[in-house]
């Protein structure tokens, strides 16, 4: 698929951002349960595309690229906005780092978070298209934080768009890390880490091969040449304790970390679908500590 099947659109949006959004939307159409995750607007802003975005799932969702797909987005999901919604976090600032057609705040009616969407200004530009095609209101808590990130600096966009950076952040980071350098990630983490102590952050990595089970490799090497041609190579692959070094470096620390098997509830994985856990990616959840003093 590449950005001539999205026309008007596509060429201002990574392809990645709709076929996240398709993973998780057909989560809910094909999978047979428990769900892992639902988000019930992804099809409704895939709007004119979801149709054939979610053809192929239909017809071929047993297929383990088609399935590795919906579980590691919707694991992913699952475990960062677990996160983000416990109780008595006293967090009401989050921070989505490429957003892309993410939901959350267009689902969310709790009222208690401020969004800030961080994305290419293109990027941007389309979803807001999308969702008004779609009937979908942008609610007076979200702000869209436009940032080229190879040259905007990131934590000053942050505060010029109302981000308070005395108090505490959520920040996520999904499906981004592989598409960037290692000096890249760290240079963003170490911006992140200077944001107020109590501030977290849940990123997921592809892991490298030596750490991947055969059906993590097997995904990979389906994927990784597909990206490449589309033009979003897959860059970097860190090891859990990789991770947590960086984070380390950054100002972080790692307060937990988890595969797919480990990121949702046990249960959820007594299904009769084609869903399974594979050792293809991993998530971490870091926070920055409470300075000397304070």
């Amino acid at each position: 698929m590449t950005a001539a099947d999205f026309p008007g659109i596509a060429p201002r949006v990574s392809r990645t951002a709709f076929t996240a959004a398709a993973a998780r939307a057909a989560h809910l159409l094909v999978d047979t349960g428990p769900l892992i995750f639902s988000d019930t607007l992804a099809a409704v802003v895939l709007g004119d595309h979801a149709e054939e975005l979610l053809a192929y799932h239909h017809l071929h969702g047993a297929h383990p690229v088609l399935a590795g797909a919906r579980t590691q987005a919707v694991c992913r999901s699952r475990f960062t906005e677990d996160r983000l919604l416990r109780v008595n976090s006293g967090i009401d600032q989050y921070v989505i780092l490429g957003a892309g057609l993410d939901s959350f705040a267009y689902r969310d009616t709790s009222a208690r978070f401020r969004v800030f969407e961080v994305d290419r200004p293109a990027t941007q530009a389309a979803k807001r298209e999308l969702l008004e095609r779609a009937g979908v209101a942008v609610p007076p808590s979200v702000t869209f934080v436009p940032v080229d990130f190879e040259a905007d600096p990131l934590r000053e966009r942050l505060v010029q768009s109302g981000l308070d950076p005395f108090r505490p952040v959520f920040v996520s980071w999904l499906g981004v890390t592989m598409y960037l350098t290692r000096k890249a990630i760290l240079a963003t983490l170490t911006v992140l880490g200077g944001l107020a102590p109590g501030s977290e952050i849940v990123a997921d990595h592809l892991l490298p091969p030596e750490l991947r089970d055969a059906a993590g490799n097997g995904y990979a090497e389906a994927v990784a040449p597909v990206a490449a041609e589309q033009g979003e190579p897959w860059q970097t692959f860190l090891s859990p304790a990789a991770m947590a070094g960086l984070l380390r470096e950054a100002g972080f620390e790692a307060v937990e970390q988890a595969g797919q098997r480990e990121s949702v509830d046990a249960r959820l994985w007594d299904r009769t679908d084609a869903l399974r856990p594979a050792a293809l990616s991993a998530l971490t959840h870091a926070r920055i500590p409470e300075r000397p003093g304070n």
